[in-house]
């Protein structure tokens, strides 16, 4: 995907923010397919309308059907591009471990110059539709499917495994702000930024409809069971993604995150349509960011809703980008993390010693919001690594300065990145020049491990006899969970994976109860061939997968754990107006409160809600609604060896003095520390009674007006018209623009009672917003 991704750590950057970004609000939506609700996952969006037939994909707990031996995810990326057309080894659909994935996840189509899902122009140079093999064992054509190449033959597989699922994946790094024409040329198109943001920041919804559509047609055509959406990336962050697209990218940075979300909502309606008109449902996925920088940038991640599940990019979190030397892909932070300490993160006392760096953190991060059965963590299959390393524990945590930047360097020194036969799977910049990064496949690694110089070598132009320079001896981190290869005499580190960490990465899934792991790319895995002594393209870590979650629990498929009501209440919420980019610390959006029931609100009322402990349970308000954490699952001083627990449980009230008319929202200052995605798990208590919200999506809840279901109840259970919080009746005289009115004045408006807190003149009651001269007394 994925090449280089810049995991920046500093959440204290410089850097310039503009103006302040509306982003969506959990809004209600009830199921329109009652027969299939108890199949829905928890908390997924459902399209209003649309009697989406989730039982076709999920079970009567809303957990994913993947055959008998498939309880967790294992989801590989295929990639079109290693056909052995060009000398190198090829990577084919024939060499996929179809019995021990789930799913598959073809890499990469692209948003064309007409805004549509494309993998270009039909042809027998198309790798996609048109390509063949002849010759190739179990690369022969099914004659049976209208096209060829790749797409072919994952269907032709698809056949012989129909439990496997395929996803068109669209975007990756190269092409998220632009695609490859068929000459192999980059045009510079504006791909996902300007397809779904204008040029003045504001959605481009006729772009997202248009790809939306291809998108449907695309799948359907060639047989996919859903789309995968690899966009890197729409964050806030200044110099966020490939380097090539920051012309476009930095420029529309103030929209990006409204206009991510109003592509996966129209993404998910249509999808949820066409899934009604067929019978069977398609999937939604994304490939998710796992650094606390860039997701500081994407607000609290409102698509959560909207996606069947989220993988995340937990990888790429130390790399040449910059030149602090650490592991590719730590599974947790163990308190020494050298880029982490530079920016005082372990010193500084809001973040509460929380290293954000790791796998565990960031699926703590999406934890917040989804089941952790609708999250898969990602794996790298290739390593990341630097040449010159001074200091450090075998390089570990030490520096490799230099001026001789890969390519997505930015805002930061970089590293000096391994080149050469430490570097076999590079990158190349726009003048063909070897992007320094130290990326190689598990094979590759692993011959370097012994000392082999495999035959392949010549593939990729070293030449005959090459022979390697010192040894390359294995290092392994408990605490991290991350091996890597150290070259004393070349101060080369590689950051690797070998059974030991996929092993215990996979029993961190299984115990943890999430959904599976994502792979990037199966091309890189591993096995030994023992007549040419040397390591090859397999299936070891793969097969290791498999073999921890074939024999594991059913995932988690609920995201409370507590019991909530099962009668929710019309009340929408979100945050909202974040500062942008690096304006945006600490983190201070806007709590927004809209009461969508027909009975008013009383002061008092109290709200709670769960965020992840991602973020430290330090988070407050600034407007006098006495925001406390009342429970926090992770109490210790530092995530070093994983956090403890999910969430942090927050409390605020309505104060004394203001209550919430129907229709009418209350806005609060709020302000946390580390990044956290959308809080979930909402209630709402008053009169004696507590209630779930509708806009949570839970399972099993049932919308109700407050009092149990009557019509139009006020808070004590009354029905007809809400009284004010004192019981009187609406017996003041209408309000006029032309008189005066002093404090505790009372008139009536709109058929509601309002009493005034100070002097006021020609101000309308309900304009003046809840910090205004006007407070609301109720319905009357």
């Amino acid at each position: 995907m994925l090449s280089p991704t810049r995991a920046r750590a500093t959440l204290l950057a410089a850097g310039a923010g503009v103006a302040a970004l509306l982003v969506g609000s959990l809004a209600a939506t009830p199921s329109q397919a009652a027969g299939q609700e108890s199949c829905r996952p928890d908390g997924l969006y459902e399209t209003p309308g649309v009697a989406v037939p989730y039982c076709s994909v999920y079970d009567s707990e809303g957990r994913e059907k993947m055959g008998a031996d498939h309880p967790r995810r294992v989801i590989g990326y295929f990639t079109n591009w290693r056909t052995g057309k060009d000398g190198k080894p090829a990577y084919l659909a024939s060499d996929i471990p179809w019995d021990k994935v789930t799913h598959l996840n073809y890499a990469f189509a692209h948003v064309d110059g007409a805004n549509k899902l494309s993998v270009g122009g039909d042809g027998p140079d198309n790798a996609s539709t048109g390509m063949t093999w002849p010759g190739v064992a179990g690369a022969e054509m099914d004659p049976g499917l209208p096209y060829k190449g790749h797409f072919n033959l994952l269907n032709k597989f698809k056949k012989q495994y129909p439990n496997v699922k395929t996803m068109v994946s669209v975007g990756g790094w190269a092409e998220t702000g632009g695609y490859f024409d068929d000459s192999g040329k980059r045009v510079d198109s504006g791909g996902f930024y300007s397809m779904a943001t204008n040029a003045d920041g504001s959605v481009n919804q006729a772009g997202i409809n248009t790809f939306a559509d291809s998108t449907v047609g695309f799948i359907k055509k060639y047989g996919f069971n859903g789309v995968d959406i690899d966009y890197e990336y729409p964050t806030t962050m200044k110099d966020a993604g490939n380097p090539l697209d920051w012309t476009l990218s930095n420029a529309r940075r103030a929209g990006l995150v409204k206009s991510y979300a109003a592509l996966m909502k129209t993404l998910r309606e249509k999808l949820d349509r066409a899934s009604a008109a067929d019978g069977k449902h398609y999937l939604l996925s994304v490939a998710a960011p796992s650094s606390g920088y860039l997701l500081r940038g994407m607000e609290t991640f409102q698509v959560q809703k909207y996606l069947d599940y989220v993988n995340i990019m937990s990888y790429d979190l130390h790399g040449a980008w910059n030149e602090y030397v650490g592991p590719n892909a730590a599974l947790f932070d163990d308190g020494k993390d050298a880029e982490l300490a530079q920016a005082s993160v372990y010193s500084t006392s809001q973040y509460g010693g929380t290293g954000y760096l790791n796998t565990d953190w960031a699926y703590h991060y999406f934890r917040g919001s989804m089941p952790s059965g609708r999250i898969n963590i990602g794996l790298p299959y290739y390593t990341r690594g630097f040449k010159n390393v001074q200091g450090g524990t075998n390089g570990l945590w030490g520096k490799a300065a230099s001026t001789d930047c890969p390519a997505g360097a930015g805002l930061t020194k970089c590293g000096d990145g391994a080149v050469g036969i430490d570097n076999l799977w590079h990158d190349q910049d726009t003048a063909g020049k070897e992007a320094p990064a130290g990326s190689n496949p598990m094979w590759h690694a692993k011959n370097l491990e012994k000392g082999v110089v495999g035959d392949y070598v010549t593939d990729y132009g070293f030449p005959a006899g090459t022979k390697l320079t010192g040894t390359y001896v294995r290092n392994y981190d408990s605490t991290l969970v991350a091996p890597w290869l150290w070259n004393a005499e070349k101060k080369v580190f590689l950051s690797t994976e070998d059974e030991q960490s996929v092993k215990a990465k996979a029993d961190y899934v299984a115990d943890k109860g999430i959904g599976g792991t994502m792979i990037w790319e199966l091309a890189g895995d591993y096995g030994w061939n023992a007549a040419k002594g040397q390591y090859e393209p397999g299936s070891t870590l793969t097969s290791a997968m498999y073999d921890t979650f074939k024999s594991a629990a059913p995932y988690g498929a609920k995201r409370s754990t507590i019991d909530l009501p099962t009668q929710a209440l019309d009340i929408d919420v979100s945050f909202d107006q974040f500062p942008l980019g690096d304006s945006n610390y600490p983190i201070s959006p806007k709590l927004k409160i809209t009461n969508n029931t027909k009975a008013t609100l009383p002061g008092g009322t109290e709200f709670q809600f769960d965020y992840a402990t991602s973020a430290p349970a330090n988070a407050k308000d600034q407007s006098g609604f006495g925001t406390t954490i009342v429970r926090s699952d992770h109490t210790a001083a530092n995530n070093i060896g994983g956090l403890k627990g999910d969430y942090n449980r927050v409390s605020l009230k309505l104060p004394a003095w203001q209550s919430l008319a129907p229709g009418a929202s209350v806005q609060v200052d709020f302000v946390y520390y580390l990044p956290t995605s959308t809080p979930s798990n909402w209630t709402v208590a008053f009169g004696g009674k507590s209630y779930a919200l509708a806009a949570d999506l839970a399972r099993g809840t049932t919308v109700v007006e407050p009092g149990g279901g009557t019509p139009s109840p006020d808070p004590t259970g009354t029905t007809g018209p809400s009284p004010d919080p004192t019981g009187g009746t609406c017996s003041a005289a209408a309000w006029s623009a032309s008189d005066s009115y002093g404090a505790g004045a009372t008139v009536s408006h709109g058929s509601h009672q309002w009493k005034a807190k100070w002097w006021t003149k020609g101000e309308t009651p309900g304009t003046t917003g809840e910090w205004g001269v006007w407070q609301d007394l109720g319905a009357c």
